[in-house]
């Protein structure tokens, strides 16, 4: 059976990907961008960093 490239794209992932925070995004979001597991106590920090900073306590660790 030959791949089309629906195929492929659905086995990489979104066709469409986004940097940034033009949307919206939640406190585990922001761990994960950091490159940390997800923790009770890391979810609190990034829900705080968030509220401080909004949108830019992502984009500091996203292109």
């Amino acid at each position: 059976m030959k791949e089309t490239p629906e195929d492929k794209n659905a086995a990489s992932g979104p066709s469409r990907l986004f940097t940034g925070s033009e949307r919206p995004f939640d406190p585990e979001d922001l761990v994960m961008a950091s490159g940390h597991d997800v923790t009770p106590e890391r979810i609190e920090l990034a829900r705080r960093h968030i509220e401080e900073k909004g949108a830019a306590a992502l984009e500091r660790y996203l292109p």
